[in-house]
């Protein structure tokens, strides 16, 4: 579908947003209906934004609006670029940050930091660090206005932009953190614990494990008493053990005779039967004993890429390893 045509009309909509923007800062400007000018710039930039988004499948060559230092002096002035699916996005966002600085101005919080978010995820695949620049901004509102649940979920935005896109992720780690402390605040438990899993799942990987078997003992203890989510506990109180068992077996040992004195029903599970096979094939430096103990308990229950991980991890320290769990 040809989308040039809103394309067209986007760029002639921020055009005309940016002379209104100017004209409201002129001294006759701003004696007659200074606000009034800013007023419909935001709501031209909003539109302008929406078309932009509008045309985000249209391809090949388009005009595209210049930076907006360009003076308009002499007319509008454009420049012909092949148009991409980010050239769009960006368009989309650059557009949604000029509406939402003019919320500011207006004293339009709530309108300012929506239109961040919208830049934000207008800008997630074009500019992910202006992604994150924008969704700040939007935080930072939110944390001003005591919308503290809705500033979690764009920390946990951020964090997913840091964990697919830029691949960082301590900073990943760091905004699961701030959003789980936010929720705890306003007692969302389960959206906390949620941010608290994805923390302790990074940091068994960073190999910072006494974080993760805190965070995994902590959100245990916290569901095996809910009727619906004590299932769950069996999982982390596993998952505690293994980091456990990384750093010293003794360790392992005792930590599962304290989690099945805690949670009785982690004594009748597959995943305990498995630790006591491993710690006794570990005890006997037995690879190929270890080997078989994960084997059949991936048959009925597949290990994902995380518990994998854990189990080589282990597996190495066993004396002539080769190193795998074939």
């Amino acid at each position: 579908m040809d989308n040039s045509g809103k394309e067209k009309e986007a760029i002639q909509l921020m055009a005309e947003a940016d002379k209104k923007v100017k004209a409201s800062g002129s001294f006759l400007g701003g004696m007659f209906g200074g606000n009034h000018k800013v007023e419909d710039a935001c709501e031209m930039y909003a539109r302008a934004a929406n078309m932009f988004k509008m045309a985000k499948n249209w391809s090949g060559k388009t005009l595209m609006h210049t930076p907006y230092s360009t003076s308009y002096t002499h007319g509008q002035v454009f420049i012909d670029t092949p148009v991409t699916k980010n050239h769009v996005r960006a368009a989309a966002g650059n557009a949604f940050c000029q509406a939402a600085r003019l919320h500011m101005q207006l004293q339009n919080k709530l309108d300012s930091a929506t239109s961040f978010v919208d830049a934000g995820n207008a800008y997630k695949k074009a500019d992910p660090q202006e992604a994150i620049n924008c969704l700040n901004q939007a935080i930072d509102i939110y944390t001003d206005m005591g919308r503290f649940t809705i500033a979690a979920k764009h920390h946990i935005t951020i964090a997913e932009v840091y964990e697919s896109e830029l691949v960082d992720i301590e900073k990943a780690i760091a905004h699961y953190e701030q959003a789980a402390d936010y929720y705890k605040g306003e007692e969302s438990n389960s959206s906390a614990n949620k941010c608290l899993l994805k923390v302790g799942h990074y940091s068994a990987q960073l190999e910072q494990y006494q974080k993760a078997i805190e965070i995994y003992e902590q959100v245990a203890t916290s569901t095996m008493d809910n009727p619906l989510l004590k299932y769950n506990a069996k999982e982390y109180f596993f998952k505690a053990s293994l980091c456990h068992f990384i750093v010293d077996e003794l360790n392992a040992k005792l930590a599962i005779e304290k989690y099945e004195e805690m949670f009785p029903a982690f004594s009748d599970s597959r995943e305990l039967k498995l630790l006591k096979k491993l710690l006794e094939a570990h005890e006997e430096q037995n690879s190929e004993a270890f080997t078989e103990a994960v084997k059949e308990f991936d048959s009925v229950s597949r290990l994902d890429q995380w518990l994998t991980t854990m189990l080589l991890r282990i597996k190495k320290t066993i004396q002539g390893d080769a190193g795998d769990l074939k």
